[in-house]
């Protein structure tokens, strides 16, 4: 087995109750059918598959005071929260299997808690199209998958905001965001406002990935726990057409494989969500088949043949 990594829990959260499409809950099998337990444990890491977690079907309702689904979203967040608590006391590394972006909120808020009971640095690397951080009043659908990381830094409803007992769960300095390329007017000022480290698109496209994911990575020593929040939009859709938001502009499949690469270079990754695979958009699980060799690449695939 793998000295790098401890054992990876795999933990399917098959849900789509915070998108504003149906069917990212096909997500986790997808993931599976496409062969990620067995690529990981070609790389020698004892990987255990936990199943997937039970929460409440989409009751697919328009939103009540700028939310929907929040008592659901809550309640799926709380059952990945406890999931991924547990994996990170056991001394695993949790791989969340979404789903969509709301997800996590519940996985981050039990990384953050376990860092600060350990004293340990918490960074969190937000690959995404979308900076996700919306709120109530600004948010043009309601859909929470739209406001994570705005719940995590303490703008949203208590129940969100306070789900780990607390609040905010993170500070924004906690956050780097890469590959972002559409963001509403209103997230706009506030993504401004709260100070967030965002690599955009315009930025990525004129300093290289290779930079960027260098200055992204600036601080990262073995006292800090790297979360990765892998939203599979980040991806250009000419090659991840199974998501349910596409955004023209993304990174192609080298600076995508480049930004994994780096990250298990630092041999630090805690623990990760893969989210908003959407295979009723895919085309014969092609999507699904390229996340898995990224997650690949992530936990040291490498094409590197120099010394």
């Amino acid at each position: 087995m793998s000295q790098r990594f401890p054992p990876v829990a795999l933990i399917g959260a098959p849900t789509d109750i915070g998108a504003g499409h149906r069917g990212a809950s096909m997500g986790p099998e997808a993931l599976r059918v496409a062969g990620l337990p067995q690529a990981l444990h070609e790389r020698g890491i004892e990987v255990v598959d936990r199943g997937n977690l039970a929460g409440p079907l989409n009751p697919w309702q328009p939103p009540q005071d700028g939310y929907r689904h929040l008592a659901e979203v809550t309640a799926w967040n709380r059952a990945v929260m406890t999931a991924v608590r547990n994996e990170l006391a056991a001394g695993n590394l949790p791989v969340v299997l979404g789903g969509d972006h709301s997800l996590a909120l519940g996985s981050i808020t039990a990384v953050a808690g376990h860092c600060r009971e350990r004293g340990r640095k918490l960074l969190v690397l937000w690959f995404d199209a979308h900076a996700d951080f919306n709120t109530s009043t600004i948010t043009p659908s309601g859909n929470l998958h739209g406001m994570p990381v705005a719940c995590l830094c303490g703008h949203g409803p208590r129940e969100l905001t306070e789900l780990g007992g607390s609040s905010p769960a993170i500070t924004p300095d906690r956050i780097r965001q890469i590959g972002i390329r559409s963001v509403d007017a209103g997230e706009k000022r506030m993504v401004r406002d709260a100070g967030l480290d965002i690599y955009d698109m315009r930025y990525i496209d004129e300093i290289g990935m290779r930079r960027a994911m260098e200055e992204a990575l600036e601080g990262i020593d073995a006292d800090t726990h790297l979360h990765v929040s892998f939203d599979v939009d980040f991806l250009d859709p000419e090659i991840a057409p199974g998501v349910g938001t596409t955004i023209p502009g993304g990174p192609n499949y080298r600076e995508a494989q480049l930004a994994m690469e780096m990250i298990a270079d630092r041999g630090c990754l805690g623990s990760l969500d893969i989210v908003e695979l959407n295979p009723a958009f895919d085309v014969r699980n092609r999507t699904a088949a390229l996340t898995v060799d990224l997650v690949e690449s992530l936990f040291g695939k490498s094409t590197l043949m120099r010394d």
